[in-house]
């Protein structure tokens, strides 16, 4: 996605690259990177923008809206992601190690700017209605999660599936995969929540309608 962005800034007359994907190392340890440092062209002004595209799962369980955005294994959260930015990734421009690197690339960062463009698809609770995702944009949203016991359902026996991998996660679902029915994926589907894994499942219910759904282990 950094590679994307990247494509579309360069396009843009509004911004010059100035920073792209710069590790930040300490010896032979890297203790940060830095995504993009812009220059706006009209002002001059530096800009320090973190880009993150996640994929997280609502859960209305969680009482504060801020909290309930989480990823599909529990093993990430929109708040923890959040703040390790804020106070991680952003520091890092004003730390001594990182400021010294930029100085040396005749950037200075005293009158930087700072921005978070954060990206993510979300997946919804199965049937739920009249979802509230304030502050969040309900735009974002591509499909829902469910547990194993509501994908055994009968209504689900009708429709093909196909299990993305990872990097195929941000695409959207096409006729010209090798699609399986619910029998197939369902031993396929097993095999990954046994290994607390949720996988993301894509689901064609007729030639032109397709969902992406997570059925999670937990």
């Amino acid at each position: 996605m950094e590679y994307v962005c990247k494509q579309f800034l360069d396009q843009s007359d509004a911004y010059d690259v100035l920073i792209h994907n710069l590790p930040i190392r300490n010896g032979k340890q890297t203790i940060g990177e830095i995504d993009f440092i812009l220059k706006e062209t009209a002002t001059k002004q530096l800009i320090h923008v973190e880009l993150t595209y996640k994929f997280y799962l609502i859960d209305i369980e969680i009482e504060n809206p801020i909290h309930q955005l989480i990823g599909p294994n529990r093993s990430d959260a929109f708040y923890k992601k959040l703040q390790k930015i804020k106070n991680n990734q952003f520091s890092l421009v004003h730390a001594g190690i990182g400021r010294s690197v930029l100085l040396e690339k005749e950037i200075d960062t005293t009158n930087i700017k700072q921005q978070v463009c954060f990206k993510a698809q979300l997946f919804k609770p199965y049937k739920a209605d009249n979802l509230k995702l304030d502050p969040f944009n309900a735009d974002c949203i591509v499909g829902y999660w469910l547990r194993l016991k509501d994908f055994n359902d009968n209504r689900f026996s009708l429709f093909q599936f196909y299990i993305p991998t990872k990097s195929e996660w941000v695409l959207e679902p096409n006729a010209s995969i090798a699609w399986s029915s619910h029998t197939e994926i369902i031993l396929e589907i097993h095999e990954r929540l046994e290994h607390k894994s949720s996988p993301m499942v894509w689901v064609q219910k007729n030639k032109t309608t397709y969902v992406k759904i997570f059925v999670v282990w937990w």
